[in-house]
């Protein structure tokens, strides 16, 4: 299994005003009609307890300058609960559902289906709204560890010697 690289996303919900949230590799698109993304989630972690409830959950998908984030909703921080809240900038979607604010993308879903295997669970989110960012490299998961998928604007331009603007120009017209 280490050899099947993932992106990395947060698994995020509120319920009942407690926020909790986890990092997951293993959220792919399902559906387009009608929108609908899938998340598998460990049945023992924390944050799968309030998925069952049927509450809304966000997924919001990490840029390469996130690995902080990926390491302290993994536990690797000893931050639990809301304190993995207390750094980044939140936005909460309209299902109140906390987002990363500058996350390559932001989905905000209400669970649709859950179906649980083995240890796990597949979660069934229906997309409610979405959002997505225009550049930024991918942070994505590879044999045990970390690395990026993409350049930033500013890698871009730092590599070509030109300035953002001009990189972005110059890619588009490609």
């Amino acid at each position: 299994m280490r050899q099947l690289a993932s992106g990395v996303c947060l698994v995020t919900h509120s319920v009942g005003g407690e926020r909790a949230g986890m990092t997951a590799t293993a959220v792919a698109s399902l559906s387009l009609d009608p929108p609908t993304l899938i998340v598998c989630v460990n049945r023992a972690a924390s944050t799968y307890s309030g998925l069952t409830l049927g509450a809304a959950f966000g997924v919001s998908v990490l840029g390469a300058d996130h690995l902080e984030f990926a390491e302290r909703f993994a536990g690797r921080t000893g931050e639990e609960g809301a304190d993995r809240f207390r750094e980044g900038r939140w936005m909460t979607a309209p299902n109140g559902t906390p987002l990363l604010w500058d996350a390559l993308a932001a989905f905000a879903c209400e669970v649709d289906d859950i179906v649980e295997r083995n240890t796990h669970a597949i979660v069934v989110g229906r997309v409610k709204h979405a959002a997505a960012a225009s550049d930024g490299g991918a942070l994505v998961y590879w044999r045990g560890g970390y690395d990026q998928l993409g350049w930033s604007d500013d890698e871009l331009a730092r590599a070509t010697g030109l300035s953002p603007q001009s990189a972005r120009r110059r890619d588009d017209a490609r």
